[in-house]
């Protein structure tokens, strides 16, 4: 596992120290982790609804009708 020292606003430092204190979790690191998981799960939900946009406005439609586009959305929303 790779190593890095980064430096953290004394507000962020506090929410940190106590989600670990409230024992959601074990340490700072894992809560940066989760952090870090959460942020590229969203990235890829955000490529795929950009993606959608880019054929659509490129082709001037979706074959997808707009429930289909819901539901897919939806699913990957919910992993």
């Amino acid at each position: 596992m790779a190593r890095q020292s980064i430096s953290l606003t004394e507000p962020n430092d506090e929410w940190l120290k106590n989600q670990v204190d409230n024992k959601e979790y074990a340490s700072k690191s894992e809560v940066v982790n989760d952090l870090i998981r959460q942020a590229r799960k969203q990235q890829v939900q955000i490529d795929w609804i950009k993606g959608k946009l880019e054929k659509a406005e490129s082709t001037g439609f979706t074959s997808d009708n707009k429930e289909q586009i819901l539901n897919q959305s939806k699913s990957l929303l919910n992993g």
